[in-house]
């Protein structure tokens, strides 16, 4: 065939609403969504997504490709906002909620959005902002409703691309400056098929507790895959680990997902409430983990409590969506490892110049796949420099087994070099981990006159284990070389993480 191709008559694009808005056309009534008191069905929330993409197109004209914000904890109206805005061919910035006034000028500066909804909660993070480009705010409750009620549904832009981006997702800035992200509408519908497949929780019959923020990419694609297939959310507006136990207790539940400190705080409840909630999941077909490493005796709780069978651990990034799982069958043999690749993926292991490296070896980690990102926004040169033949890296060092299992050794660029010699700060918050007295680690490299860099270790104790700098290096000597011993160790009383649970290590360089 020749020519320029064209879309056939038949064709459908995959957008991040279509799912939704099928069940709502054959079963309207069908429970959607539910936050605390309120609940949606489908027919409910494909009506309101239609509304908020009109009242888009007709308060700005041409939005196609132009970008919003949505500032928000978890609420009820977030998966509306984003799939009507999207519909309208919108590109929306999911801020996090613990973002500063200078944040949010520093965002708007570089993506110009038309539109901002916020909670009530974070209004004066808006109002203390200067951000020219904006031409409407609205904030959620009753300013939102009255807005929306007033608005003509329509449907789906004409213009909209099932490759055209749906989200601006600022990275995490685990490496430094965030850089906003380009997320199409493919990328994630496939990765919600992909998540289907590998997670069986996500049909008609099912129903899924959502429990981290949706500002954070694998909170929204975990609240957003249930819907797309007609399953039923019940969305927590923050985390509270008694009402986790507590509504998963109520025996309905097929699926859950949480990041790795959710997991480590559920276990840190008195044993007297562990008890009372244990046995009560009968249906729960999946427990998945995202964001870190689960720390082997976390995961051991984990598989005690729920049962085996059930929990899944992934690896990505939001630039490569889900690279790797971590499957129930592999959880005891494979402990240490992230698994093998997604549906759909392929995971190349490469040397500094491009080449295959052998099983055994660390090479940096690519992935290709249908979920990868548009590129980095307004950022080309970026985007080029973390791609390799179509496939992308986030900078992560990894090794593969004989039998096809992934291990992620450490990121390349928190890779300390002492004496010089190569470290990876994982395998010792590995060992770290194995102390029964401490809760959280994370080790750094510091300046060293002698040695170029030197270990720091920062830890987080369980609450009645008092430890000091010598029993954590007497620790360490049990399982690693002298070179690999922290030089130096801070006692801290958490960690600083993101709102996807991932440490940030240049907080802990600057302490």
């Amino acid at each position: 065939m020749g020519g320029t191709a064209q879309k056939p008559s038949t064709y459908q694009g995959l957008t991040l609403a279509a799912g939704l808005h099928a069940t709502a056309a054959h079963s309207p009534r069908r429970p959607a969504l539910m936050l605390g008191e309120r609940t949606l069905d489908y027919g409910e929330l494909s009506a309101r997504i239609r509304r908020v993409a009109g009242g888009a197109v007709e308060m700005l004209g041409r939005t196609y490709g132009e970008r919003a914000v949505i500032l928000a904890p978890n609420c009820i109206e977030y998966p509306e906002i984003i799939c009507g805005l999207s519909d309208a061919g919108m590109v929306v910035s999911t801020a996090n909620p613990r973002i500063t006034s200078r944040e949010l000028e520093a965002l708007a500066a570089d993506c110009a959005p038309r539109m901002v909804f916020v909670h009530p909660s974070l209004e004066s993070v808006v109002s203390g902002a200067s951000l020219p480009s904006v031409e409407k705010t609205l904030v959620l409750g009753e300013e939102y409703e009255a807005w929306l009620a007033a608005q003509a549904p329509r449907s789906p832009i004409s213009e909209l691309m099932e490759t055209d981006p749906f989200a601006l997702v600022y990275t995490s800035g685990t490496t430094g400056k965030p850089k906003g992200v380009l997320l199409s509408h493919r990328s994630r519908a496939m990765t919600f098929f992909g998540m289907a497949m590998e997670f069986g929780c996500f049909g008609p019959d099912d129903r899924h507790l959502s429990i981290a923020p949706m500002a954070h990419g694998a909170g929204f694609a975990f609240t957003m895959a249930p819907l797309f297939f007609g399953a039923f959310v019940e969305v927590l507006e923050k985390f509270d680990p008694e009402r986790v136990l507590d509504r998963l207790g109520r025996g309905d539940h097929t699926g859950t997902f949480m990041v790795p400190t959710h997991y480590q705080t559920i276990f840190g409840l008195e044993p007297s409430v562990l008890e009372r909630y244990r046995g009560t999941t009968p249906l729960l077909r999946a427990i998945i983990s995202n964001a870190s490493a689960l720390p082997q005796a976390v995961k051991e709780k984990i598989i005690g409590y729920w049962g085996e069978g059930l929990l899944h651990e992934t690896y990505g990034s939001t630039e490569g969506g889900i690279v790797t799982n971590l499957r129930p069958a592999e959880q005891l043999t494979k402990i240490q490892s992230v698994g093998r690749p997604f549906s759909c993926t392929e995971v190349l292991l490469l040397d500094d110049d491009g080449r295959p490296v052998a099983d055994g070896e660390v090479g940096e980690l690519y992935s290709r796949s249908p979920f990868l990102f548009n590129g980095y926004y307004c950022r080309p040169e970026e985007t080029a420099a973390c791609m390799r033949e179509g496939a992308v890296s986030v900078g992560d060092l990894a090794r593969r087994d004989e039998d096809g299992c992934i291990y992620i050794v450490d990121r390349k660029k928190d890779m300390v070099i002492s004496g010089g010699l190569n470290i990876y700060p994982r395998e010792i918050e590995e060992v770290l981990h194995k102390h029964p007295g401490i809760r959280e680690a994370a080790v750094i490299g510091v300046p060293d006159e002698r040695w170029g860099e030197a270990l720091r270790a920062f830890v987080v104790t369980e609450q009645g284990h008092p430890l000091d700098a010598e029993a954590v290096e007497v620790h360490c000597r049990r399982w690693l070389g002298g070179y690999k011993v922290p030089r130096s160790v801070r006692f801290v009383e958490a960690l600083p993480r993101n709102a996807g649970g991932k440490v940030l290590k240049q907080e802990l360089r600057d302490v």
